[in-house]
């Protein structure tokens, strides 16, 4: 945590999927039916099991090299049909050319390759990563 935030126990090891319900559990705190999901790396095993699972709770999704794309099947993109923006910095050696492989097997999906950038591309050029993400929101209304 940050601040002066207890430590929590995770919902499943790291690098495994988590429960659905970690984040079903937080929109239904914030009274939120519906959300648009965006997620850099770490957050993916949280993030794909959720929208997965929950597709009626998914406005869009903003996966941004995440991890456990290997997780899930190319069916289980399949079935998916709500927006996707697929972020990735073209300087990613971590997860970039593996999160996109799998990632592209979503069928309503649209890339930003940002180039020069790494894994943690929206820092590494907020400018296109901000143009880009309101693009992407602005398409949803």
């Amino acid at each position: 945590g940050l601040g002066r935030s207890s430590d929590a126990a995770a919902p499943s090891p790291l690098g495994e999927p988590a429960p659905p319900t970690f984040i079903s559990g937080v929109l239904s705190s914030l009274g939120l039916e519906r959300a648009v999901i965006v997620s850099p790396s770490l957050s993916g095993m949280y993030s794909l099991p959720f929208v997965l699972n929950n597709p009626q709770s998914v406005a869009g999704y903003v996966p941004v090299a995440p991890i456990c794309t290997d997780k899930f099947t190319a069916q289980d993109y399949g079935r998916v049909q709500f927006p996707v923006l697929i972020v990735y910095g073209d300087g990613d050696e971590q997860l970039g050319e593996v999160s996109l492989r799998n990632l592209k097997n979503l069928p309503n999906s649209r890339e930003l390759c940002m180039k020069g950038a790494g894994h943690a591309c929206y820092l590494d050029d907020p400018d296109t990563w901000h143009r880009g993400l309101l693009d992407f929101l602005s398409d949803l209304q």
